[in-house]
């Protein structure tokens, strides 16, 4: 289909954009911490006011929206503090609900709505590699926000357009990195981070053997292990940087083979020994809680939790710093490309005021305040200027930010992507809790090749 043609081309870009835009925050080594001083300015830091906001009071002052957003780390406070601010200034009521935690389990919150027609939802956040299965829902935004589109990174408004239709606007980027304790690596005798992932384990085995003589809770390394959406992303990283590939290469499902089945045991047979045995149930907040509450060493998480480990009361604010990735054998450092978009859905009834709030929500200086407060990757690449995002983004430093991006396969499965991501996560899950992966990876790889149209 020449949709499915389209989306490959579109995503891809929007890769190559999103890393394009990322390298020109030049901002700091890998080893540098947010400083007090942009802690401070987070904790102060108001809503932007809305730009004409007295002629979209006359138009629609008084309409009702709701918006379906973020729930991860400081998300849903953001979401809330937005829609506070846009209606005093518009007169536009904003119902913020916060999707399901899982990225899998919002997607099935959103076909519920579309299949149904449903006016329930005005505004949603859409994973990157939804557009394509849910353009025909989405009212096109090109006609009222096509001028604003451009101060994004052209990339990523590629993969929100379907067919010529802007279905999507960029809101912000993700991209999977390592965090890690600067101060137990300098304790334990490191003087850098792990560059493989054998590395790592061996890291985290010597620091938590330490740590546990005081802290029955430690542990050396955390990471996304439930069964949902975060784990795909997470295994992909591993698979990609192992030279196993990418779950379907060229067109066909390829995760049956020896690297992947190597990087995955290796994974397998860390789990208790090296993580927490309950890491198989962990989502993103779990995984953060860890890390900030003092227990953990390492940690692959997105940057959303970057402010959160800097905030106030939290146990390593300074004491913690980010890292590409490690690599398997046979491969190098990858990163899952992630990231959010706003769309409207054709079933809202305040179609006018829905896409008024996707402007002002995706605008430059509510991005900026999203970078500043919530350690969100901007998708607009003119912000790499601004003396407060440099100052408050060291995350997005050119060591970390030019580490090649792996996709997950939406484009060749399109409609059928959720699907084929559960078999993924549903597989990965099983070696995890003790399959060997030679008994679960021919299973899978016939799943996947199934679902290729």
């Amino acid at each position: 289909m020449t949709h499915v043609r389209h989306r490959v081309l579109v995503l891809l870009a929007g890769a190559v954009g999103l890393v394009a835009m990322l390298a020109s925050l030049s901002v700091a080594t890998a080893s540098t911490t947010r400083t007090a001083g942009s802690d401070s300015a987070a904790a102060t830091m108001k809503p932007p006011k809305v730009p004409n906001a007295a002629a979209l009071k006359s138009k629609y002052g008084g309409q009702s929206i709701t918006f379906v957003g973020d729930s991860v780390g400081g998300g849903h406070q953001r979401d809330t503090a937005l829609a506070t601010k846009f209606a005093k200034d518009t007169g536009i009521k904003v119902k913020v609900v916060p999707h399901p935690a899982a990225s899998d389990a919002s997607y099935s919150q959103l076909a519920r709505a579309f299949s149904t027609h449903s006016s329930s939802i005005d505004v949603a956040m859409v994973d990157v590699v939804w557009p394509g299965a849910f353009a025909p829902f989405l009212v096109d935004l090109k006609p009222k926000l096509g001028a604003q589109s451009k101060l994004h990174a052209p990339g990523i408004v590629a993969s929100d357009t379907v067919d010529g239709k802007l279905v999507a606007m960029p809101w912000f980027g993700d991209f999977g990195m390592l965090y890690y304790r600067t101060d137990l690596l300098k304790k334990y005798g490191y003087s850098k981070p792990p560059t493989t992932w054998t590395q790592l384990f061996a890291m985290a085995k010597k620091i938590e053997d330490g740590e546990k003589a005081t802290s029955a809770n430690f542990s050396g390394f955390v990471f996304q292990g439930n069964a949902y959406e975060g784990l795909t992303c997470d295994s992909l990283e591993w698979i990609a940087s192992s030279g196993g590939g990418h779950f379907i290469d060229n067109g066909k499902a390829t995760i049956n083979n020896a690297r992947a089945a190597a990087i995955l045991d290796l994974f397998r047979k860390n789990i208790g020994v090296t993580t927490p045995r309950g890491v198989t149930t962990y989502q993103e907040g779990e995984t953060h809680t860890a890390f900030i509450d003092g227990d953990a060493a390492f940690m692959r998480n997105w940057p959303y939790a970057y402010s959160l480990a800097q905030a106030k009361g939290s146990k390593v604010a300074g004491k913690f710093a980010v890292a590409p990735l490690p690599r398997g054998p046979g491969g190098g450092s990858v990163a899952t490309v992630g990231g959010w978009q706003l769309a409207v859905s054709k079933y809202s009834k305040h179609q006018d005021a829905s896409i008024e709030f996707v402007r002002y929500m995706t605008s430059k200086a509510v991005e900026k305040f999203d970078t500043i407060t919530n350690s969100n990757v901007p998708t607009i690449p003119s912000l790499a200027r601004d003396p407060q995002v440099r100052k408050a983004a060291p995350y997005l430093n050119p060591a970390t930010a030019n580490v090649p991006r792996a996709t997950r396969p939406s484009t060749v499965l399109g409609a059928k992507y959720n699907e084929g991501s559960k078999a993924i996560y549903q597989a990965i899950s099983r070696i995890l809790n003790g399959a060997p992966a030679a008994s679960v990876l021919p299973g899978l790889q016939s799943q996947l090749q199934a679902l290729i149209k």
